[in-house]
């Protein structure tokens, strides 16, 4: 870098060019002066007749070359005359948050309930963080994935208030299970490195064990305590009565070797150090890496374009047909410069955007643009949304001819399946929950991507014990 008082150059090597400036004013000036040759030829008063006058304007464009050639070759130097702040890179770990769905999360030793306190917790985290790939794990006698890693936290907000002990189909607080299945979540997702957060009364020795497995694997367990020491009454499903305590000891025990943290549930934000995700060796949120030169090149390059401009003038078909293609249609254009995949991959990014305002019909538009497998079946996952569920069958048949065997495709399209076999007879009515009627099992939810988020592990059916495979 050189420094001339305030004005640096972050590019220095490029002003090496600024040499070439007085070789393009001897060319023109060379090519200006031709026309001198005729002028000892023809009568003076003829030469206004035969000539015109084009020697003149090559002597003006000279200079305006020059000065635009200079000022390119400054841009491409990078003058600075400002320093701003430079954050440091930041390493943002998954984390997988698995909650307590048994009856125990009935009890009442916190108001009004621990499920009540529960939710509101859970708002509020997928509210605060930003830009952390999370996932939402329920489990009791068994563990299931209620949401799959994504960014989209708003997202997985939405399974919050449907988190109940009845729709577990097996009670219990098997916390081993839900340990190794948030851990195979964060490996079928690829993840290196993640965080597994359970949040429940106790921790038994099996479970311990499952988060000491884990953390050689690469991935933390933490523990935030649900409850109180004291405790409180609650039924199970079984109809019978038992007293359910925190045990803040073996919560602690589990912390310690899954290498996590420990904290008792809050709502004043004291147990956030319990989600925090930056990787061991970076810095944490909103930290200065320093201050840097601000490249202001950028500022230097309608300078340069206006002598071309002038030059353009002479030639007013071409700068009329620039005008024509750039102006009118500055999407357009640019798309012109783009290749297929690049402009598959805008359309799947504005149908994702579309497909998170709810405008399901409009996602579909944009997807369908897209020829290729992930455009197809997240066209599939906004028609599914839209109530189009034929339609969307049928987009996740093409998806599959784009790429055979493609996991979230046949899941949506077997939920989407069984979702059609389900609806009632045309003109009748759906039935209602009434006195005895099973509440329905969690169903899996289309998603559109972008990002890892949607993947086969929303299956309805239970998944395989983890233990077993």
């Amino acid at each position: 870098m050189i420094d001339i008082g305030v004005l640096h150059f972050l590019r220095p090597a490029w002003l090496w060019a600024l040499l070439a400036v007085p070789v393009i004013l001897l060319l023109v000036a060379r090519h200006a002066g031709r026309p001198g040759d005729w002028r000892r030829t023809i009568d003076s008063h003829l030469l206004p007749h035969l000539l015109d006058g084009g020697h003149a304007r090559r002597g003006t464009a000279a200079p305006l070359l020059a000065v635009s050639f200079a000022l390119a070759v400054l841009a491409l130097a990078g003058p600075a005359w400002r320093q701003v702040e430079q954050p440091m890179w930041q390493s943002r770990q998954p984390v997988v948050v698995a909650v307590d769905m048994s009856s125990a999360s009935l009890a009442t030793d916190l108001a009004p309930s621990r499920i009540a306190r529960l939710r509101s917790r859970l708002s509020l985290l997928f509210a605060r963080q930003r830009g952390v790939p999370m996932a939402l794990v329920a489990f009791a006698g068994d563990a299931f994935t209620v949401a799959p890693l994504t960014d989209d936290l708003a997202n997985i907000a939405l399974f919050v208030d449907d988190l109940q002990p009845d729709v577990m189909p097996v009670d219990g607080q098997a916390a081993d299970l839900a340990i190794a299945w948030s851990r195979r979540l964060l490996e079928r997702a690829g993840m290196g490195g993640g965080r597994i957060v359970l949040i429940t009364d106790h921790a038994d020795a099996a479970a311990q064990h499952a988060a000491a497995s884990a953390a050689s694997a690469g991935f933390g367990v933490s523990a935030l305590g649900l409850g109180t020491p004291a405790g409180a009454d609650v039924r199970t499903t079984g109809g019978r009565l038992t007293r359910v305590g925190l045990d803040e000891g073996s919560l602690r025990a589990l912390a310690a070797a899954g290498g996590g943290r420990y904290a008792r549930l809050a709502m004043d934000g004291s147990d956030d150090a319990v989600f925090d995700t930056v990787a061991a060796g970076t810095t944490g949120k909103g930290r200065s890496g320093g201050r840097i030169w601000q490249d202001e090149g950028f500022r230097l390059i309608p300078f340069a374009m206006l002598p071309v401009l002038w030059l353009l003038a002479r030639r007013a078909a071409p700068a009329l047909l620039m005008m024509c293609l750039m102006l009118p249609f500055p999407s357009r254009a640019v798309d012109l410069w783009r290749r297929p995949d690049q402009r598959a991959y805008v359309e799947i990014e504005r149908g994702v955007q579309a497909y998170r305002r709810g405008d399901f019909d409009t996602a579909a538009a944009h997807f369908a643009r897209a020829d290729t497998a992930q455009a197809h079946y997240d066209r599939g996952n906004a028609l599914a949304k839209a109530g189009k569920l034929p339609d969307a069958v049928a987009a996740y048949d093409t998806a599959l001819r784009r790429q055979p065997g493609m996991p979230d495709a046949i899941a949506n399209r077997r939920a989407v399946l069984a979702a059609m076999r389900k609806r009632p007879p045309s003109g009748g009515k759906p039935p209602s929950p009434g006195a005895g009627a099973a509440k329905p099992q969690p169903q899996p939810q289309p998603c559109a991507t972008g990002d890892a988020a949607c993947r086969s592990d929303r299956a309805a059916t239970p998944p395989p014990n983890p233990k077993g495979s």
